[in-house]
């Protein structure tokens, strides 16, 4: 992946080293651990799904426009850029304009329109201000502790939390938040998986259209690949629990997680993301 010396995007807000900001008003105990545990791993943020969250922590306002201090943040600036691009493309040829998305860097714990945001609680998308929230500290988490190792893996986190944003412009997420309301656990968490995986398959697809602007290869892609094998939510129960319960699952398994992956970047279509319509995943 040659990411260097491109263009890096202007709607990144560095919060690091700002001090804390104090958990969500109205979660706690185990409400908290609840939306650590769904959104821990690429997932979209629950806390405006669970209802009856207690007030909203407002957001810290920008502080002028962002300067890129480090390297982690150039990496993270120029991948979303890409992500701008490619996703500006898509909509434009479907008739639609895109709103770009915010994304925060932060260090142990800010605030969002969604709530309280912490590093135990992994990236996260809040639909609510339109927002990627991401402490760069993950991906030393995902090389070291999880094995997901490689410039793109971390790409493709950045990805998958794009992609949720995708659902959101989409009208995706609104639609979910109202079926999830009207149904048990199990279907549920089935509705979750098939969110997620769409995420995955978004971020497939932006692979595929950022392939010449960072000069991927199949080593990047085998990188991300492998990444959605490591936060599969059986691999995740057997690391954890040793035993997989599928009805828990919130982000699909590691065999789906790869294949919606890749059908996203193979053919670089949004109607093949559909996983809603899909009779298997």
């Amino acid at each position: 992946m040659q990411w260097r010396g491109r263009r890096t995007s202007s709607n990144v807000e560095d919060r690091r080293g700002r001090g804390g900001m104090g958990r969500p008003a109205g979660i706690g105990g185990l409400g908290l651990v609840v939306v650590r545990l769904i959104g821990v791993f690429f997932g979209v943020d629950v806390t405006p799904f669970l209802g009856g969250g207690g007030g909203l922590v407002q957001n810290e306002a920008p502080s002028g426009p962002n300067r890129i201090d480090d390297e982690s943040e150039a990496f993270v600036a120029t991948v979303l850029a890409g992500t701008e691009d490619v996703w500006s493309e898509v909509f434009q040829a479907s008739g639609l304009a895109y709103t770009e998305p915010r994304l925060v860097l932060y260090s142990g714990r800010t605030a969002s329109a969604c709530g309280g945001a912490d590093a135990a609680m992994g990236p996260f998308y809040c639909p609510n201000d339109q927002t990627v929230f991401l402490d760069t500290d993950f991906f030393r988490v995902m090389s070291q502790q999880m094995g997901a190792e490689g410039q793109f893996a971390a790409a493709y986190v950045i990805a998958h939390e794009v992609g949720h944003h995708v659902q959101n412009e989409l009208g995706t997420l609104a639609q979910v938040q109202g079926l999830r309301g009207r149904v048990g656990e199990r279907e549920s968490n089935a509705l979750s998986v098939r969110t997620e995986l769409q995420a995955d398959c978004y971020a497939g697809m932006w692979a595929r259209g950022a392939q010449d602007l960072f000069q991927l290869d199949r080593g990047d892609i085998d990188d991300a690949l492998n990444t959605a094998a490591r936060i599969g939510d059986d691999a995740l129960q057997r690391a954890s629990r040793g035993v997989v319960v599928p009805d828990s699952f919130t982000h699909g398994s590691s065999e789906q997680r790869q294949r919606w992956f890749y059908r996203g970047y193979e053919t670089g279509d949004p109607n093949a993301c559909d996983t809603f319509a899909a009779q298997s995943l």
